[in-house]
Formats: C-alpha cells, structure tokens, sequence
C-alpha cells in the first residue's frame, strides 16, 4: 500500500493515504457483456477498496473495488476485483450494452 508516516511533538507515528492513479484499457468482453480490463491485481494491491477509490470508463463512474460475491443490487455498475484483472459488471445486465463500452475504452483507477 502506498503510504506515508508522520509524527508531531513526540506523538506516534501514523499512517496517512497517498492519492493515486492507475490507467489502462478494456481488453475484452464476456458473452455476458462484461468488461475484462488490462489492470491486474498486482497493479491494484495499494488502492482501497471502499469509497476512496473510483473507477472510470468511457464517463462512466463506479465508487469502490468490490469483491465477486459483492451483493450489489440489479442494474448496479461495479468494478469487481475477479481473479487477476479488474472487471466492469453492470450486475444482471450488459455493461457493454447499456453503457456503450467496447474493448480499447481506457480504464482509470483513482483514489485519496
């Protein structure tokens, strides 16, 4: 994780966030229509994975890195960290289709 520590007048030290900022593509689709992106886990190990940390495509915005059994309600746009790679679901829909992203979409990771 990307971090820092600071110490003030002899009081311990602490941890503090560092922003950061992952890019990358979509680089494929499922027959289900969700997104396989090229930003793998590795790449992720030093974002958050609660409200700090937004995932964009193609002005398309998701808040969080979710887990595959997330529990996100129908029609929800969520990135879910799948495996290896990132994944972009519109959970029991077509990301591809109701959103209008296709493989070469550039994919940003941000967070505080």
């Amino acid at each position: 994780m990307l971090a820092c520590f600071s110490s003030y007048r002899g009081q311990p030290l602490r941890r503090l966030s560092v922003p950061g900022k992952i890019e990358g593509t979509v680089a494929s689709a499922t027959e289900s229509g969700d997104l396989l992106t090229d930003i793998s886990a590795d790449r992720l190990e030093g974002a958050p994975r609660d409200e700090r940390v937004a995932v964009s495509c193609s002005g398309h915005q998701t808040i969080g890195i979710h887990p595959p059994d997330h529990g996100e309600p129908e029609m929800t746009f969520v990135a879910i960290l799948d495996g290896d790679h990132l994944r972009l679901t519109i959970v029991g829909e077509s990301a591809r289709a109701m959103l209008g992203l296709k493989v070469g979409d550039a994919v940003v990771v941000e967070w505080l």
